[in-house]
């Protein structure tokens, strides 16, 4: 079994250099951490799998093809393979899972 807990994954992300921290890649699924400061520019690219996120914490929009949405704690947000996307106008840090349909990415 491989497990996980928050506050250990964010402790990981925090010592590294990256934003992002991959913490799970299986066949058909990855997972990592994704954590901007605010006032941070996300330079997301569109990917090749479809992915979701989940807001762990802080307070920003995410642009997903044309339509822009607030996202805080609590909010999950599904993005389909290729489409452009990315976090804007971050208050408040953001921390967001973020779960690849493919461990290929």
């Amino acid at each position: 079994m491989d497990a996980f807990e928050i506050g250990e994954l964010i402790e990981r992300q925090a010592s590294g250099e990256s934003r992002y921290l991959e913490f799970l890649r299986v066949p058909d699924l990855n997972a990592g951490l994704y954590v901007l400061p605010a006032g941070a520019e996300d330079t997301q690219q569109p990917h090749e799998e479809d992915e979701v996120y989940y807001v762990l914490d802080g307070r920003a929009s995410i642009l997903v093809g044309d339509e822009t949405r607030p996202v805080v704690g609590g909010s999950v947000v599904y993005v389909a393979a290729g489409v452009e996307h990315r976090f804007l106008d971050i208050e408040e840090e953001l921390r967001v899972l973020v779960f690849f349909a493919s461990g290929s990415s």
